[in-house]
């Protein structure tokens, strides 16, 4: 008796884990026309392939809890990171508050028969970026951007559509 419950427990939660597995396609304009995407100290082009890889991987990762089959495509149009890159002999990201997180980007949602679930367009900011509660996550590069991002898709795409996600950044 108990194995067969521990059994249905368990092809439950494969079931509902299986509803959400959208991917996110994320087009890049030339990053040195962005308002701030600038390296402190290091060399630029391997320092935006890192960028555009790790947030590449943050959209797929919020993509995770989108409808099955289901793809976010999204072109960033503008980005400026959290905090001031300050020049000099050793350059590095400076956080202040007044140097805030903002992202631009286009999306269309698509599901996985083509039809689309939402699109738009996005601007967002952080103004108070550094006045909440950190997490143990907040040493990693680009938290502040990607919580950014995060509370953009929890607060305005997955309430659209109808969702709970399963997955949340912190």
């Amino acid at each position: 008796m108990k194995v067969s419950t521990v059994l249905v427990a368990l092809l439950a939660m494969a079931a509902s884990a299986a509803s959400y597995a959208g991917e996110a396609k994320i087009k890049w304009q030339d990053l040195n026309d962005y308002a701030d995407a600038r390296p402190s100290n290091e060399v630029k082009k391997p320092y935006h392939d890192r960028l555009m890889k790790k947030f590449d991987k943050h959209f797929n990762f919020e993509a995770q809890n989108l409808p099955e089959g289901s793809v976010f495509k999204a072109e960033i149009t503008d980005l400026d990171l959290a905090g001031e890159v300050r020049f000099g002999m050793n350059e590095f990201r400076v956080m202040k508050p007044v140097y805030i997180p903002r992202i631009e980007f286009s999306y269309k949602l698509v599901d996985k028969d083509g039809k689309v679930l939402s699109s738009g367009d996005v601007d967002i900011k952080d103004m108070s970026y550094m006045d909440r509660m950190r997490s143990i996550h907040s040493d990693k590069e680009f938290y502040y951007d990607f919580r950014l991002i995060s509370s953009w898709f929890q607060d305005s795409l997955y309430p659209e559509l109808g969702i709970e996600p399963q997955k949340v950044y912190r």
